[in-house]
């Protein structure tokens, strides 16, 4: 299924690593991002942005943050205005992993819109025989939150990790060697890390260093199709694991805490902050969504991509993704709910997939019910993207919408015993089921309600 308003190609940020030392004022001209040199060693660490002194060479595409073993140099990144909707001027944003040079496409993006609100209580892990560390329950308790947040980064911080990356790329220069460094989180004891797609994308060599300075080599399992994530494995066994809580449950206002590699070098970096709101969307250059992601202003900086935003319970409610350039508190991390079952396909050795309704749609709020006097107020309606000319059909031919009798028109109200509404979407709605499993999807047909038995598929890498 696709909401009209996404798109998912790959993201891209770019920068390099300046050859001079002396940073240079704040430049903006037409048709490029803002410029950017951080201060002086002796002062406050910055990440910064700018092109190449000697060559006109275009940008290698890509972030990442300079290894500790590099000497410390300043860097670069791109931030790239785009995307369209009724929250553009919201501002730019950026994958919170910073590249010396580039591997990949990183995460810059632009928040677009949506806003709704974040439970609060905190959780009780399930953990399973295997070591698997993915179910949990909530239990609302009442915590002192200064305390609270000495206690999360005790539990927590061993199993956040530390991911360095390394490898080659093509540029008008010649091929030039980068390093770079983002974090992750330890969900099972057998060697099983959840990170971002946009930390290890592109790397040839991977290095995982724990917090108690042992250092693995570790590989990429598997890559999400649907989300900035990707799950990285190293052979080791009985390591610190990391509570995995309900996403679900959070409230707007409530205490969270991030864990990270901040710039790179400054290794299981604690911040805290309250969840500003829930449902965001942010949109990237290469006009890819994330959506349905939790605001925080828990200080997220380049380096903490793919570190964990934890609950006061020191439960990971969240993977840190992505910042905005130019505000000052405003950061966004992928829900764990949605990350939860790739997570499980992982542990139990299957390919990394997500489920596929096969429908195009458009969520439904009060604006747009009474702009289209439509039934309900909330749900989503079935019908063709306004992108192509709508063109694209409303229910792609074959899918498995298709094959349950779902039309062009029809309102889904109802995913089993979930309403689809703004706290629920269509998508993060489905994202908690795998391919093969069959739904029982309620339908407001010309008045009139029905259910119809979808069997899913699997969603198609594009």
């Amino acid at each position: 299924m696709t909401d009209p308003r996404s798109n998912d190609p790959e993201s891209t940020q770019r920068h390099e690593v300046p050859s001079e030392p002396a940073p240079p004022p704040v430049i903006r001209t037409s048709g490029e991002p803002e410029r950017y040199t951080p201060p002086p060693a002796e002062a406050r660490p910055e990440w910064t942005r700018h092109e190449p002194a000697s060559t006109g060479a275009a940008t290698p595409e890509r972030w990442y943050e300079p290894a500790a073993t590099v000497p410390a140099t300043p860097v670069t990144e791109t931030a790239v205005q785009g995307g369209s909707g009724t929250n553009r001027g919201m501002g730019t944003i950026l994958g919170a992993a910073l590249l010396s040079a580039v591997l990949a496409s990183g995460g810059t993006v632009v928040a677009l819109s949506a806003s709704g609100a974040l439970d609060k209580p905190t959780a009780t892990t399930v953990t399973s025989p295997a070591g698997t560390n993915v179910g949990a329950t909530n239990q609302p308790v009442t915590i002192d939150e200064s305390s609270a947040t000495v206690d999360v980064a005790a539990k927590a911080s061993p199993a956040v990790v530390r991911i360095t990356v390394s490898g080659n790329v093509d540029t008008s220069q010649g091929v030039i060697p980068e390093t770079g460094v983002g974090s992750g989180v330890i969900y099972d004891a057998h060697g099983w890390i959840l990170t971002n797609h946009h930390v290890v994308q592109g790397s040839d060599r991977l290095q995982v260093e724990l917090n108690d300075g042992r250092v693995f080599q570790g590989r990429v399992y598997g890559i999400d199709t649907l989300t900035d994530l990707a799950i990285v494995k190293i052979d080791a066994n009985d390591l610190p694991v990391a509570s995995i809580g309900r996403s679900s449950e959070l409230k707007v206002g409530q205490l969270v805490i991030a864990i990270g590699s901040p710039l790179g070098t400054y290794s299981n970096s604690v911040t805290s902050g309250i969840v500003s709101a829930k449902g965001r969307q942010i949109t990237t250059d290469g006009n890819e969504n994330l959506n349905n992601l939790i605001q925080t202003d828990a200080a997220i900086n380049p380096g903490n991509s793919g570190g964990p935003l934890l609950d006061a319970g020191a439960n990971v409610i969240g993977i840190n993704t992505a910042i905005a350039a130019d505000s000052n508190g405003i950061g966004f991390a992928i829900p764990i709910d949605i990350a939860r079952p790739i997570m499980e396909q992982a542990v139990a050795g299957k390919e990394l997939a997500r489920p596929y309704m096969g429908v195009v749609y458009r969520s439904i709020d009060r604006q747009f019910a009474d702009a289209n006097n439509l039934p309900v107020k909330e749900g989503a309606l079935v019908q063709r993207s306004a992108g192509g000319n709508g063109t694209a059909p409303a229910v792609v031919s074959g899918s498995p919408a298709d094959q349950a009798g779902i039309r062009e028109g029809d309102i889904i109200t109802k995913v089993n015993d979930q309403a689809v509404d703004g706290d629920h979407p269509l998508d993060a709605t489905l994202s908690m089921y795998s391919p093969g499993d069959t739904v029982t999807v309620t339908i407001l047909r010309d008045g009139q309600a029905s259910t119809v038995q979808v069997k899913l598929g699997t969603r198609p890498a594009n």
